[in-house]
């Protein structure tokens, strides 16, 4: 067999294989629809590069729902912000009450009971400052600020008792997340109410 003959022959081969085995694989993998990610509207992506925000990866991941999307000002975002701080809080807070029922050491139980405290504060501040968002953004600044302290003692507690727990330790991780982008947010509707007048 001629060199032109033989190359022919050996595309030939190569060009059948190549088909039949494109046309076992998509035999074998369905095809899927997948949606593309939600885009994140302009307010939100200049929100999660503020200042204040301690994990911008977090804030991007976080945020973009419909809702959240949908935002047409800061005092919305703000207040949808809110809501997925309380929503966080309160899963960490059941998580605790669940250890709670399960440990018996009292320096355990007393620093997870300083944790369900600092939770609790943290759900009853996040629902207030959605209010206060539209009246006193100034506020609203400060009872976000004061979360933050309350997170980092149930921390130390924590640690201190030597309680291991690492739907804790990422549960005080995200609030702080959340207090952090709350603290963005308050700052800017305040910076925005001072230019207004």
């Amino acid at each position: 067999m001629d060199p032109p003959n033989q190359l022919c022959l050996v595309l030939a081969i190569f060009l059948s294989i190549f088909s039949i085995s494109s046309m076992t694989t998509s035999a074998i993998i369905p095809k899927v629809n997948v949606s593309p990610q939600m885009p994140s509207s302009q307010l939100v992506e200049n929100f999660c590069n503020g200042k204040a925000i301690k994990n911008r990866r977090f804030c991007q991941k976080a945020l973009p729902t419909p809702e959240v999307i949908a935002a047409m000002d800061t005092t919305q975002l703000g207040t949808l912000i809110m809501k997925l701080g309380v929503a966080n809080a309160k899963a960490t807070l059941n998580v605790y009450n669940e250890i709670i029922k399960k440990l018996g050491s009292p320096q355990a139980l007393k620093a997870l009971n300083c944790c369900v405290e600092a939770y609790e504060y943290a759900i009853l501040s996040f629902e207030m400052v959605s209010s206060e968002l539209v009246e006193d953004s100034q506020t609203a600044n400060y009872d976000i600020a004061v979360i933050g302290p309350r997170i980092a003692n149930c921390k130390k507690e924590l640690i201190n008792a030597k309680v291991q727990a690492p739907r804790l330790l990422a549960g005080n991780r995200f609030i702080r997340y959340h207090v952090s982008m709350g603290y963005e947010i308050t700052s800017t509707l305040e910076l925005e109410n001072r230019n207004e007048y």
